[in-house]
């Protein structure tokens, strides 16, 4: 089987799992691992791969999404735990009398939050920042949570140029270059991405306003959408609370998040101390605890089931196996660039900077932060030079534009994680966030064509 093919199958795999999830045929779990799995049968019996290649695949995949499913599984159990003893109450209460019936003041406060959290460049720890912390009171004001994700992903994805996170530094090693030398290129776009996910903030509060949230306000029923409910039992709710221990868990959630930004020990190991030390002091006793966690093992669950799909998904589709010969297997996502590679020289080589900045956030839902800047970036690079297109505006137009759309890609594990917290559907979330981010995306390269760090 040859890589053009293996590389088209890679492209029908995509859709067929974006299209599966946009009509609500089955869920995500199920999606992400059935699809890939007729993906890799077929590339078996067309000899591309064996089936000792294929189970090594998926077993490479869990390698990538298992520390989120942990980090996921006590995150949730974490957070629980503050909000069933009340912490939350306290801060919504404080920050409801900051920000009055400002459902403005609400957004713009969580594009703050988002800018801040992600100043290490981590995308779990910044949703298991941001979320937790702002979605009671968008329930509160009769928000819509994927409003609060879509402000939450443009603000991370605009801090994401930093030199220490991910994307920058994989493009700065295909340059040869340092990432801070990278970086003092794109300072000037970030700066301006800055102001722009702060306006699109307000836009987003607008939006909201128009759609009558406030503390007053109800969520409107609109097609598709399904309305917060935002009722709890009291009973419940007054057996859990535990008001005396407010500074405790504070001051314990204060050391969890700072242990998580110093990057110690992996990210979910600060929730597993906290969420041991939160229930041990909350709640004594066997009986209680065992009744604390069974009331998030439900979301936990089908998260974790989610993200154990996506093992399937990104092991098929980004892993690389070796063959008999010793060699190592093209992956489908390395095929699936090279046939982007095939099309775009011919009638576009000259304008490659631009047309792949536009075709960033589309690429960002089929490849990974890896495959995208290690497959594709060289290959583009060389193509570049061929029409005479210096190597770093085809760089900066991957970085820029890609970092967009990093946290609606599903084949970002984080992004996952940020749904889950949120509970909302993948679908939704991409749904909400697409054009935004597109549109998004689009302007900061016309800006950083103005400025002449892209050539037009």
């Amino acid at each position: 089987m040859s890589g053009t093919v293996v590389g088209i199958l890679g492209f029908i795999t995509i859709i067929a799992i974006v299209v599966l999830l946009f009509q609500s045929r089955t869920l995500p779990s199920i999606a992400f691992i059935t699809v890939p799995a007729i993906l890799g049968v077929i590339l078996v019996i067309g000899g591309y791969y064996t089936w000792d290649n294929m189970a090594a695949l998926i077993k490479a995949g869990f390698g990538s999404t298992g520390p989120t499913a942990t980090l996921f599984v006590f995150s949730v159990l974490y957070f629980g735990i503050m909000t069933d003893a009340g912490m939350f109450d306290v801060i919504i209460g404080k920050l409801m009398k900051l920000v009055g019936d400002n459902v403005i003041g609400v957004t713009l406060m969580t594009a703050v939050i988002a800018l801040i959290g992600h100043l290490d460049g981590g995308g779990a720890s910044t949703f298991c920042i941001v979320v937790p912390a702002m979605l009671p009171v968008y329930k509160r004001m009769h928000m819509r949570p994927t409003t609060l994700l879509r402000i939450a992903v443009l603000a991370m994805g605009v801090l994401n140029l930093m030199p220490w996170a991910g994307p920058t530094m994989r493009a700065a090693s295909v340059l040869g270059i340092e990432a801070g030398s990278l970086w003092g290129t794109l300072i000037p776009i970030q700066i301006f991405g800055i102001v722009l996910c702060l306006g699109h903030a307000v836009l987003a509060g607008f939006q909201e306003k128009a759609r009558g949230a406030g503390l007053t306000g109800k969520l409107a029923k609109e097609e598709g959408e399904v309305v917060v409910d935002t009722a709890v039992d009291d009973a419940t709710k007054n057996e859990l609370a535990r008001p005396k221990l407010f500074w405790f868990n504070l001051i314990l959630t204060f050391a969890v998040i700072a242990l998580l930004i110093k990057d110690i020990f992996p990210s979910y190991v600060p929730f597993m101390f906290g969420v041991a030390i939160a229930i041990l002091v909350n709640y004594p006793g066997a009986k209680m605890q065992k009744k604390v966690i069974n009331l998030h093992a439900g979301p936990a669950l089908m998260m974790c089931s989610t993200l154990m799909g996506a093992a399937v998904l990104m092991g098929m589709l980004v892993k690389t196996v070796e063959g008999a010969d010793g060699t190592a297997i093209p992956s489908v996502v390395t095929n699936m660039s090279s046939l982007i590679t095939m099309i775009l020289p011919a009638a576009l080589g000259r304008h490659l900077p631009l047309v792949i900045g536009i075709l960033s956030v589309p690429l960002a839902l089929a490849f990974d932060t890896d495959s995208y800047f290690y497959g594709m970036l060289p290959v583009m690079i060389g193509i570049g030079a061929e029409f005479g297109i210096a190597a770093l505006p085809i760089a900066v137009a991957m970085v820029v534009c890609r970092n967009c759309a990093t946290f609606i890609s599903p084949m970002v594990p984080a992004t996952l994680l940020g749904t889950g917290l949120a509970d909302v559907d993948i679908k939704d979330h991409i749904k909400a966030s697409f054009f935004y981010v597109w549109g998004f995306s689009i302007i900061c390269m016309i800006f950083a064509i103005i400025l002449g760090i892209i050539p037009l």
